[in-house]
């Protein structure tokens, strides 16, 4: 039999789905989090840029090298286990550290990223985070405790998870040192990977619901200028109705508000695109968590409800809100430019009527003017044929005025004739 010939991505396709396995954690251990982003185009960026940076931290421990072009990667970096990723608008770094330090969310930890490494990063934070990940207490009073030292009362959520393997906690708060903290409490007996795929989706339930926040702020910047717009769409649309206004005028008035309008959502399609999509991972990760409640606390889930739900709703109203006016300002131009097509019309039958009238007219005076022709021509005809016949008026005994009187009519009935012959052939 000969072979199957595969397709050229085969391979690279299949094995896209195991490249981005969840670390291996053994517990007690810290995670540190940074994810990177362009302040501007992150999208279109050069990512050959992120691939340089992460090198130049590589070599500073003297680390092998990813593949060019590579998308993600795991090594070793001194005492730590590195993970980065290449994302479509970010990228991330994932530092794992043994033990649990000197003291709880130790600034000094970050420190696992050199300074003047840091300085040169190409981009801007969007958010950077430190987990803690120790033994379960066999009291929840214990972790209640703990959770009351390292977090914000109003805001912490705690929850259990994977069918209380776990206990998580977090406030979603930026901490003095600039980062965000969370502490996962785990049962003993609980896999090492595991407790590394808790520790990443949390690190991707931060950076997710950061991400997504972009697009709050930006129908919040465009929030006025919709507005403004909405009103003059709406006052354009009353004087459709009842404005005294050139109906051009507003029609040319639409049309401005309508590119207006394009601009907008031009600007602003992929950043409302990818808010959903981030929106939607935020939910499936807190969801494959499988959370239950611990110790009557809020859970993540009632936390995201209650602080960035809200935004999402807002950010979705402000994305109906402009494909609604831009479908309004449509309307509109279209409803104006069918009545200014239709009186168009009007006026147009009304020349059309005019210019047939004027055609009769014209008729009537050229037919007037070919009878005052046929009298002109017949009279000087007649004068000729006179004097050409007066000589036979002596040899046949008849006056010129008499023989004058009877050319007369041969003589109009000929140029009337001809003048005739002249116009159908001109016709």
């Amino acid at each position: 039999m000969p072979p199957i010939t595969d397709h050229p991505l085969r391979y690279e396709l299949a094995n896209e789905l195991h490249a981005r396995p969840f670390p291996s954690l053994e517990v007690p251990c810290r995670a540190i989090y940074l994810a990177i982003k362009r302040p501007t185009d992150a999208a279109s960026r050069d990512r050959n840029e992120d691939l340089a940076h992460l090198v130049d931290l590589l070599d500073r421990h003297g680390a092998p090298h990813p593949q060019p072009e590579a998308r993600h990667y795991a090594g070793r970096i001194g005492k730590a286990e590195i993970k980065w990723e290449l994302h479509t608008e970010f990228v991330t770094y994932t530092a794992f550290l043994p033990g649990l330090g000197e003291m709880p969310f130790d600034p000094r930890d970050f420190g696992i990223f050199p300074e003047d490494w840091l300085q040169t990063l190409p981009g801007v934070r969007m958010t950077s985070a430190m987990i803690r990940v120790t033994e379960r207490p066999a009291d929840p009073a214990a972790i209640n405790a703990a959770c009351g030292d390292w977090f914000v009362p109003d805001s912490i959520a705690v929850s259990r998870m994977l069918d209380d393997a776990l206990v998580t906690a977090g406030d979603f708060r930026i901490d003095p040192a600039g980062h965000q903290r969370f502490a996962i409490f785990v049962s003993p007996g609980v896999g090492a990977q595991r407790v590394g795929r808790v520790v990443q989706r949390i690190c991707e339930i931060e950076v997710y619901k950061t991400m997504a926040m972009l697009g709050f702020t930006r129908v919040s910047a465009i929030r006025s200028e919709l507005t403004r717009i909405d009103e003059t769409l709406t006052r354009l649309s009353t004087e459709m109705s009842h404005g005294d206004a050139p109906e051009e005028d507003v029609l040319k008035a639409l049309l401005g508000v309508s590119s207006e309008l394009e601009t907008v959502q031009a600007q602003s399609a992929f950043r409302l695109s990818a808010t959903a999509a981030y929106e939607a991972l935020v939910n499936q990760r807190i969801t494959v968590l499988r959370e239950e409640r611990f110790e009557g606390r809020q859970t993540f889930r009632e936390f995201m409800a209650r602080r960035f739900e809200p935004a999402m709703r807002t950010v979705k109203s402000s994305e109906k809100r402009l494909a609604e006016m831009s479908a309004r300002a449509m309307r509109a131009g279209e409803l104006l430019r069918t009545s200014v097509e239709v009186k168009r019309s009007a006026q147009n039958q009304e020349i059309l009527a005019s210019l047939d009238r004027r055609a009769d007219q014209q008729l009537q005076l050229q037919t007037t003017v070919e009878g005052l022709s046929v009298v002109a021509i017949s009279y000087y005809a007649v004068s000729l044929v006179g004097y050409l016949l007066y000589p036979v008026a002596d040899v046949v005994g008849i006056s010129k005025g008499a023989l004058t009187a009877l050319a007369v009519i041969p003589v109009a009935l000929l140029v009337w004739f001809g003048i005739r012959r002249i116009r159908h052939s001109v016709h």
